[in-house]
């Protein structure tokens, strides 16, 4: 599984109903879940950003359609950044040419 960080900001209308946010998250969750993924971690942020998402999904595919969803909604603007683990980041350098 691929593993990826949400970088999220609420939009004038996200947090004009920041009260749903829990519903968002949890229904966010299960989106994830049902498309073969799994949320790591989850945490609300002081400074750039205002939550943090980590997540593993199977393809990029089910990420960026997760993603675009989410969008639409019109309560958070998003970036996604691929990830990979330590040891897969080792691998990688370490079979350089």
């Amino acid at each position: 599984m691929s593993h990826y960080v949400l970088l999220i900001n609420w939009t004038e209308q996200g947090i004009n109903k920041i009260k749903e946010s829990s519903d968002r998250y949890n229904s966010f969750k299960s989106s994830l879940e049902n498309a073969g993924g799994k949320l790591v971690g989850g945490y609300y942020t002081l400074g750039d950003y205002d939550v943090v998402l980590i997540v593993e999904a199977p393809t990029d595919e089910v990420i960026m359609s997760l993603m675009l969803k989410v969008g639409s909604y019109g309560n958070v603007r998003t970036r996604t950044l691929k990830a990979f683990t330590a040891e897969e980041g080792m691998k990688i350098i370490k079979d350089l040419p």
